[in-house]
């Protein structure tokens, strides 16, 4: 079946693209000044709205996904401007849009909608791969400590990664979030915006282990 005009290949590089934004560029800036990443919000979203509601078929469907982004955006300013340092509030303040998001999915916003909850099922699987393997007491510890004891606590952190228990627990989550972002492909175009944004969550993770472990200084809990 024909795509309109802002086609498939689009949206999902588009979500990918969108989960990557947090990490490398939303994480240092709301860490120097979360209110002015946090209000950015704004622009985000009026940007994303005049998108949305243009009469040309590829922007309009940029920005209907872009408003999900916006959700995901405030979430992470919130978290890690004022929060951060207490994993507990991670997950509650990443869904604070959950039942917007469920509701919107028979709307017009429903790519706006797969992008937010396929970016929060990620993080939920993030968070629990953290808490399974016994890390979550590092989180607060990495983020108060000093470059050259952060950087010394994500090895150990990574290293820990790799005993087995620690393995079957991540490679079973990674597995579950594989195996859910295939279900969510299947399910037209939503979903496979939901996808992307599922799979580079996991790629992200793997990134961030990988330099945990050979390079930690360009690495970190985010």
């Amino acid at each position: 079946m024909a795509l309109p005009a802002f086609g498939r290949p689009g949206l999902v590089a588009l979500s990918s693209v969108l989960v990557t934004l947090p990490v490398f560029i939303q994480a240092p800036w709301v860490r120097q000044a979360p209110f002015s990443a946090a209000a950015f919000t704004a622009c985000l979203l009026t940007a994303a709205l005049l998108l949305a509601h243009s009469d040309d078929g590829r922007r309009r469907r940029a920005g209907e996904l872009l408003v999900g982004f916006c959700g995901s955006w405030l979430a992470g300013s919130m978290f890690w401007g004022w929060a951060r340092l207490h994993p507990v509030c991670h997950l509650p303040l990443e869904a604070f849009a959950l039942p917007l998001a469920v509701a919107g999915l028979g709307s017009r916003w429903r790519l706006a909608c797969g992008f937010y909850l396929g970016s929060l099922a990620g993080t939920a699987a993030t968070d629990a791969g953290i808490a399974l393997t016994g890390l979550m007491p590092l989180w607060p510890e990495v983020l108060a400590a000093s470059p050259e004891r952060a950087w010394e606590l994500l090895r150990l952190a990574a290293t820990s990664v790799l005993e087995p228990r620690s393995l079957l627990v991540v490679g079973c989550l990674a597995g579950g979030l594989l195996r859910l972002s295939q279900w969510c492909w299947e399910r037209g175009e939503t979903g496979r915006v939901a996808a992307a944004a599922l799979a580079t969550t996991l790629a992200v993770d793997a990134l961030f282990l990988l330099l945990a472990l050979v390079a930690p200084w360009l690495s970190g809990l985010v």
